[in-house]
C-alpha cells in the first residue's frame, strides 16, 4: 500500500473514532432518492448522499433545472462545456461522436451517471461513453465532481463524474410540453407526465429529436442529420414506513449520418454511410430506513446495454460494416448511517459482470466469427466525513477493488472544507486516487493484452469560493493537479519485429499490426476561476479554465501538450430581466488553441462563438423562447477536417402543466 492509502485510511479511521456517543440526528437523502430540483447549495455526488456545498472539499458545478431550461441547450454536452474544466471535440454535428474530458483527462477517465446508474460502453475501444446521443431531454440536474473520485465512484472515475437526474413529479398530477423549431429543418418535442402521492411518485416522459444538419466532413457538400427517440420512466413506490422499492428506466434511439474514407482515394469525404445506437439504462432498488432513518439501506440492481451499428449503402455484398454490443450488470448496496449531529459515513459493496461483443463485416467476410468476451470486478468502500470543529468539515474514505484479470486495488481520499465568515468564505482541499481498469477491447480485442494493469492518478486541488455583498457577489478559484501513470497505449509492430525482441507482437506465432500495453504517463495541471453576480435584474456568470496537459511518456512526444486539449477555455453570459418579465442573454464561448494529434504538428485554431438568447413567460403555463446561435458565423474545429454548426435561429415554446 503506498503511503497515500496510509493517510487515507488513517482519515476515515480518525473520523469514525471520533464521532463519539450517537444521538438523533435528520436522516441523509442517499443519492438516488434526492429531488433532482435541489438548489445548487446542496451537492449530492461527492458523497453519494445529499450535502450542503459548504461540507464538500471537492470541486463541484451545479447545474439546477433553471439553469438546464434557460441554456436552451439540446444536446447535454452543450451544456457541460459551460462549467469549468470541461472541454469537448466533437466529429460533426448533434449524434456525432462526442468526447468530454475533465482537467485534461482522457474522455474514457470520466464517469457519466444517470438516475444511480454508471454509464459507459463495454464494447467501445476504451469502455468510455459516448456524449454525442445524450439529449437534454427530461433531465432535471446536472451535478459535474472534478478530480480523481475511485473511491466512491470506482473504475474510471480519475477526470472526475458527471451525474445526471432525470425530473421528479411534485404535485399529484402534473405535466410538460416543449416543442421547437429552427435552422437546418431542425425539430424537438417533448412532453411528460407525472404525480406525488403519499404512497407513489412517478414520471413518464419521451422526445423526439430530428435534423437535417451539415456535412459531417468539414468541405463536404453532402448534409449529414441526426434523428433521436428518447423514452424515461421512474417509479417511488412507498412499501411501508421507511421502505420504497426504485424502478427506473432510460432508452435512446439514434441514427446520425456520418462521412467516410470513399474509394478510388480513401481520402475522407462525403459518403452515405450512418450509424444507429441504441442505449437502454434500467434500475431497480430497495431502500430500507432503521434506527428511525438513521441508517439509510439501498440494495440495487442496475443494468445497461448499448447496440451500435454502423452501415454503407454503397458496400457490396453486405451493407453492415460494425456491429457492436455492450453490456454492463451491477448489484450493489449502500449504507449511509448518521453517526450524530454532522457525521455521517458511507460505505457499500458492488459487482459488476462486463461483457462485449464486436464484429466488422465487409465485401470479403459478411459474417465474421464476433469477439465476444466478459470479464468481472467487484468492490467495497468506506468513507467518513465529519464536523471536527465549528465549520471544519473532513472526509476521508478507502476503496478495495478485485478485478478479473490484473487482481486488486486499494486507493483512497480525503478532503476538507473550512467555512468562515459565517459561509462567507469556504476554504476547500482534496486529494483523491483514481484508476481505469483495461477495456475489454483493450483486453481482448486482436490487439489484446490480458496483462494489463490498471491506469493510476494522483490528484489534488485547493482552492476558495468568497460570497461578497451578502451574497450578491460569488467567485472563486481552483488549482488543480493530477499526474496519471500505467496509462493504456496501443503500441505498433514493426515488420522487423521478432519473437525475442518483442513477444506481445506475436500470438501464435503469427505477427500481429500492434497490441495494447500500459505504456503512457500524462500529467495535467492548472486553475479554474469562476464568479456570479446578481446586481438587481442583471445576471452575470463567467469561468476560466487554465490546463497545462502534457505526455510525460518517454520518447519523440516527452512534453507535448495532449491532443484536444485546449490551454484556455472561458465562458461568459449576461443575462437581463425587463421589466415586463422578458428574459434576454448574450453568452459567449472561448477555446484557446490546441492540437489534432499528439506530436502537435496539426494545430487546431482558437475560436469565440456568440449566442443571442431570450424567453417570456406569457402566464404561468405558457412561455415562449429563441435563439440564434454562433451569431457572428465562426468556422472553427475541435477535431481536424470535420464539420461545425454555423449561424442558426431556433424558437420553441414551453407549458408546464
Amino acid at each position: 500500500m503506498r503511503p497515500e492509502l496510509y493517510l487515507s485510511a488513517a482519515a476515515a479511521a480518525l473520523l469514525l473514532s471520533a464521532g463519539g456517543a450517537l444521538a438523533e440526528t435528520a436522516p441523509t437523502a442517499p443519492a438516488d432518492q434526492t429531488d433532482p430540483s435541489l438548489l445548487g447549495d446542496v451537492v449530492v455526488t461527492a458523497n453519494r448522499s445529499a450535502q450542503a456545498a459548504d461540507r464538500v472539499g471537492q470541486s463541484v458545478t451545479v447545474l439546477t433545472t433553471a439553469d438546464i431550461q434557460n441554456s436552451q441547450a439540446v444536446g447535454v454536452a452543450d451544456l457541460l462545456i459551460r462549467t469549468p474544466g470541461v472541454t469537448l471535440s466533437r466529429n460533426g454535428g448533434v449524434g456525432a461522436t462526442t468526447s468530454l474530458r475533465i482537467r485534461g483527462a482522457e474522455s474514457d477517465q470520466t464517469v457519466v451517471i444517470i438516475d444511480g446508474v454508471k454509464l459507459n460502453d463495454p464494447s467501445s475501444t476504451g469502455g468510455g461513453y459516448n456524449a454525442g446521443n445524450l439529449l437534454v431531454g427530461d433531465i432535471a440536474r446536472i451535478e459535474v465532481l472534478r478530480g480523481a473520485q475511485s473511491t466512491l465512484w470506482g473504475s474510471q472515475a480519475i477526470g472526475g463524474v458527471i451525474n445526471i437526474q432525470t425530473a421528479q413529479a411534485k404535485r399529484p398530477l402534473e405535466a410538460s410540453l416543449d416543442a421547437e423549431v429552427g435552422e437546418r429543418g431542425t425539430r424537438y418535442l417533448r412532453g411528460g407526465v407525472g404525480g406525488a402521492g403519499e404512497r407513489a411518485v412517478w414520471r413518464l416522459a419521451a422526445s423526439h429529436y430530428t435534423t437535417d444538419g451539415f456535412s459531417t466532413f468539414a468541405r463536404g457538400t453532402e448534409k449529414d442529420g441526426y434523428e433521436n427517440t428518447g423514452l424515461s420512466g421512474s417509479l417511488n413506490l412507498k412499501l411501508a414506513q421507511d421502505v420504497s422499492l426504485d424502478l427506473r428506466s432510460v432508452y435512446s434511439d439514434g441514427r446520425v449520418d456520418i462521412d467516410g474514407f470513399p474509394a478510388p482515394s480513401f481520402a475522407f469525404g462525403d459518403t452515405r454511410e450512418y450509424a444507429e445506437t441504441k442505449d437502454l439504462v434500467a434500475y431497480a432498488g430497495l431502500n430500507v430506513g432503521l434506527f428511525d432513518n438513521r441508517l439509510s439501506n439501498r440494495i440495487g440492481y442496475a443494468y445497461t446495454k448499448t447496440d451500435r451499428q454502423n452501415f454503407n449503402p454503397d458496400q457490396a455484398v453486405t451493407t453492415l460494416t460494425f456491429d457492436a454490443q455492450g453490456k454492463n450488470e451491477r448489484y450493489e448496496y449502500q449504507g449511509v448511517f448518521d453517526i450524530r449531529e454532522g457525521w455521517v459515513a458511507t460505505f457499500g459493496a458492488e459487482h459488476e459482470e462486463s461483457e462485449f461483443r464486436t464484429a466488422s463485416p465487409s465485401a470479403f467476410d459478411a459474417n465474421p466469427t464476433p469477439t465476444a468476451r466478459s470479464v468481472g470486478i467487484d468492490g467495497a468502500y468506506l468513507q467518513v466525513q465529519g464536523e471536527v470543529i465549528d465549520g471544519l468539515t473532513l472526509t476521508g474514505g478507502v476503496r478495495r477493488d478485485e478485478h478479473d484479470t490484473f487482481g486488486g486495488k486499494t486507493l483512497g481520499q480525503a478532503a476538507a472544507a473550512w467555512s468562515l465568515n459565517q459561509g462567507a468564505t469556504v476554504l476547500r482541499a482534496s486529494f483523491g486516487q483514481g484508476f481505469k481498469a483495461p477495456s475489454l477491447y483493450q483486453l481482448y480485442s486482436e490487439y489484446g493484452n490480458t496483462a494489463l494493469a490498471p491506469e493510476e492518478a494522483d490528484a489534488w486541488d485547493a482552492g476558495v469560493e468568497q460570497h461578497l455583498f451578502d451574497g450578491r457577489l460569488i467567485v472563486s478559484a481552483t488549482y488543480f493537479d493530477r499526474d496519471t501513470t500505467n496509462q493504456i497505449d496501443y503500441v505498433s509492430c514493426a515488420a522487423s519485429a521478432t519473437p525475442a525482441a518483442q513477444p506481445l507482437c506475436f500470438v501464435n506465432n503469427v505477427r500481429r499490426f500492434g497490441y495494447y500495453n500500459n505504456t503512457a504517463k500524462t500529467q495535467a495541471k492548472g486553475v479554474e476561476l469562476a464568479a456570479l453576480a446578481a446586481l438587481g435584474p442583471v445576471e452575470v456568470q463567467a469561468n476560466y479554465t487554465y490546463t497545462d496537459a502534457t505526455n510525460e511518456t518517454p520518447g519523440a512526444n516527452f512534453g507535448r501538450r495532449l491532443a484536444r486539449r485546449p490551454e484556455e477555455a472561458a465562458n461568459l453570459s449576461a443575462t437581463y430581466v425587463w421589466p415586463f418579465r422578458l428574459s434576454t442573454t448574450v453568452a459567449m464561448q472561448y477555446a484557446g488553441e490546441s492540437f489534432d494529434n499528439a506530436s502537435n504538428s496539426t494545430r487546431l485554431e482558437p475560436y469565440t462563438l456568440v449566442d443571442l438568447r431570450a424567453s417570456y413567460p406569457i402566464n404561468e403555463t405558457l412561455e415562449v423562447y429563441g435563439r440564434v446561435e454562433n451569431v457572428g458565423d465562426e468556422h472553427y474545429e475541435t477535431t481536424r477536417n470535420y464539420g461545425v454548426a454555423g449561424r442558426g435561429a431556433f424558437v420553441g415554446v414551453r407549458a408546464r402543466f
